[in-house]
């Protein structure tokens, strides 16, 4: 493979140094006709260095410069400056598109310099053909460089995009694992306190606390292997939790102490997955602050499904003292936010705490 390249490659270039020998024959010979196979092979040696820029830039195009100033060395007239100027601009075009712009600033001006110089010296040089060699010139070159700015430019979004995309995710897994951990470890702890209250006292209100802990333990950790799983593996995470599973979070919830009165207003339906696990994860962050905040035995979470949308209101009659207390209502926030929902936390008017949230849906 490596030496058939590198055959191609020196085919190429051998071919291209005798492009500037081939055209200069072929306008030499103009005087006695223009001979069929000269100008064919001129055409085909133009199209192929042309094809070289993408690969060699530069060095084609000198071969390209070199090439029609030997034309105008063989024949001086204006279809041959006219035709190293279309042939000689284009290659200015490319070359703008490619590289750098003070490299292509200096391609222009050397092909300038050339182009000018040839029809100063072959042809009869006023003010309206420099002016015309030089504006076409700078058109070629300004639509090359535009070319390139905007090459540049969608890089750079598209790094921004990737580096958007990477810190959404980061903090999609973050809010994951707060939600995740933060509910079965604030039961876990709820039940620990209330089993090692009662163990000497109440034995089976111990067992219960301790089964309770277990249970948790088990679907904590049986969450995590498929968030990591799915990290390791796309597609691996297998179903994300709904507001379809608020009876088995309140059940987890009741364990901890807190008994959670769910109510559903509306027609239930079928809703966006980003909607219901965002949903699931507000309810279930705002159980976890009850349970770890409010000091009381129930609350009141209701559903409402809505036309436009998805309201959801969690209340409880407690103390109200968890508002700016850790991540937690901030990853809520963050949650309801992305789908262009509305979401408020903080202590009812008549004490305990609630927390509301609106997502379109």
């Amino acid at each position: 493979m490596m030496n058939r390249r590198v055959l191609s490659a020196a085919s190429m270039w051998c071919a291209a140094l005798l492009y500037p020998v081939v055209v200069f024959v072929t306008f030499a010979n103009a005087s006695s006709g223009y001979r069929e196979l000269e100008v064919l092979l001129t055409a085909v040696l133009t199209v192929l260095v042309l094809g070289m820029l993408a690969r060699w830039p530069l060095p084609a195009f000198a071969v390209l410069l070199l090439g029609w100033t030997a034309g105008m060395l063989g024949d001086q007239n204006g279809a041959v400056l006219l035709l190293h100027v279309l042939v000689t601009d284009a290659g200015v075009a490319y070359v703008a598109s490619v590289r750098a712009r003070w490299v292509s600033l200096s391609v222009a001006a050397v092909t300038l310099l050339v182009q000018s110089g040839c029809a100063a010296l072959f042809i009869y040089m006023d003010e309206t053909l420099l002016l015309s060699v030089l504006l076409a010139l700078v058109v070629v070159w300004t639509a090359g460089n535009s070319v390139r700015t905007r090459r540049v430019h969608a890089a750079a979004l598209r790094v921004r995009e990737t580096e958007r995309a990477v810190a959404e995710e980061r903090l999609r897994i973050a809010r994951e694992l707060h939600d995740m951990v933060a509910h079965s470890v604030g039961i876990i702890a709820i039940q620990a306190g209330v089993g090692g209250r009662v163990i000497a006292t109440q034995p089976a209100e111990a067992r219960k606390a301790l089964a309770a802990i277990e249970a948790t333990s088990r679907d904590t950790l049986a969450s995590l292997r498929r968030m990591l799983t799915g990290l390791r593996k796309e597609g691996a995470l297998g179903p994300a939790p709904g507001l379809d599973d608020l009876d088995r979070l309140a059940a987890a919830t009741c364990d901890a102490g807190v008994r959670v009165d769910v109510r559903r207003t509306g027609a239930p339906r079928e809703l966006p997955s980003d909607v219901d696990l965002c949903a699931y994860r507000v309810v279930q962050e705002a159980l976890t602050n009850v349970v770890r905040h409010a000091g009381v035995e129930t609350c009141r979470v209701t559903v409402g499904y809505r036309d436009d949308g998805l309201e959801i209101e969690i209340e409880d009659e407690g103390s109200g003292g968890v508002v700016g207390a850790g991540f937690g209502i901030v990853g809520m926030r963050e949650r309801v936010a992305l789908l262009r929902g509305e979401l408020t936390a903080g202590p009812r008017p008549g004490g305990g705490f609630r927390v509301a949230a609106r997502i379109p849906a």
